[in-house]
């Protein structure tokens, strides 16, 4: 496989000239090593994963930036976080854009470090799993839902041709479960499993943390913080509901979803695109690709915008939505080939609602054929 333009890369070269540290995070494999290595080729890379290099800079920072100069890449920055402060001040003294290149999987850990002593000199990127376009670009999108959902969107997948179900069995030992329990002392790995799987189960359902921490036998404060934790490993993500500006009585719980389908479908024990079809978390699943999608957009564009999810006490809802001024854009997705009258009523209803306050109503399904309606969009799902 050709090495596949990330979309992120022309707003990182916008930004290197604008602050001194450029810092990209993101889940393990998501192609960040490669994405710095090959628009900072100027760059030395050093790997803080190393212990060689992670004991010099622990012991001796100033002496291991002396060394490597200003103009490097320091992967897994958090493993040494001694040397932000060092890194604070010779930017400060220089005045140099595009000085020092970081790189992190450890969301909570590298952003803490960066707004503890970098804020206000780095620009922040996330760099997740292949969007839509980018897989586009180079013929690797499936031409339907199902295989796309079990495939997943992690790069090596395609770049080394590694069947799926082989991924994501290594990834889990080797990169989820490695990096959660470095963080917390899980003591019983296959209770983490268990947890995992039913974070999985629950896939686009209002997230309910005391029934999930009695079915896994732990405590609630310990569901919460593992949740915490697999977000910042960028594993899962909640979308939260929007309750602003309505005289209704509205959800205000979050919902869950993964990062990459492939990955939910491993945990679900989804092997196939068979499987897939007849299992009733299809629509689910569904539902979380395309969530994920734009969220994967909204990321590696740069484009900075905010969505939700909206639901009354009565079982109204719209999947997803985003602000744009005072006027929303709705969306309503849905796994079926069939667009049916139905499939419009939670837009239509929240359209009321909202009065004149409803902009572009989109229904995005499983089929591959865009429809414009005089009411609303209808996206078949590569399209979006």
């Amino acid at each position: 496989m050709n090495f596949i333009n990330r979309h992120i890369a022309e707003s990182i070269q916008i930004q290197r000239d604008k602050y001194p540290v450029i810092a990209v995070t993101g889940p393990r494999q998501s192609g960040k090593t490669t994405l710095l290595k090959t628009l900072f080729n100027d760059y030395e890379y050093i790997s803080l994963e190393d212990p060689n290099n992670r004991a010099f800079a622990q012991d001796d920072p100033l002496g291991f930036l002396s060394r490597y100069g200003s103009r490097i890449i320091l992967d897994e920055a958090q493993q040494a976080p001694i040397l932000f402060s060092y890194i604070q001040t010779l930017v400060d003294i220089s005045g140099k854009m595009g000085q020092f290149v970081l790189s992190g999987s450890q969301n909570f850990h590298l952003i803490k470090n960066i707004t503890q002593s970098l804020a206000g000199r780095v620009a922040l990127f996330k760099l997740l799993p292949f969007d839509f376009d980018e897989m586009k670009s180079d013929n690797l999108l499936a031409e339907d839902y199902l295989s796309a959902c079990i495939n997943g969107f992690y790069p090596a997948i395609y770049d080394r041709d590694i069947n799926p179900s082989v991924f994501y069995a290594n990834y889990m030992q080797t990169y989820v479960e490695r990096d959660v329990t470095e963080l917390v002392n899980i003591r019983d790995t296959r209770q983490f499993r268990t947890f995992l799987g039913l974070c999985a189960a629950r896939v686009g359902q209002l997230l309910n943390l005391n029934s999930l921490a009695n079915e896994c036998g732990i405590s609630q404060p310990t569901a919460k913080a593992w949740i915490s934790i697999l977000e910042s490993r960028y594993i899962l993500f909640r979308l939260q509901p929007f309750y602003q500006d309505f005289n209704k009585r509205v959800v205000k719980t979050s919902k869950l979803y993964f990062y990459d389908t492939g990955l939910l479908c491993h945990i679900l024990g989804i092997r196939n695109a068979e499987a897939l079809r007849e299992s009733p978390l299809r629509g689910n699943i569904f539902e979380n690709m395309v969530i994920a999608e734009y969220q994967k957009k909204n990321e590696h564009q740069y484009l900075h915008q905010e969505y939700w999810f909206w639901r009354d006490s009565n079982g109204h809802e719209v999947d997803m939505l985003t602000q744009n001024g005072n006027v929303f854009d709705i969306f309503e997705i849905k796994a079926t080939q069939t667009i049916m009258t139905e499939h419009f009523k939670g837009m239509n209803f929240f359209s009321d609602i909202a009065l004149n306050k409803v902009g572009k109503k989109t229904l995005i399904y499983g089929g591959n054929e865009d429809q414009q309606r005089s009411l609303y969009t209808v996206s078949g799902w590569r399209n979006i």
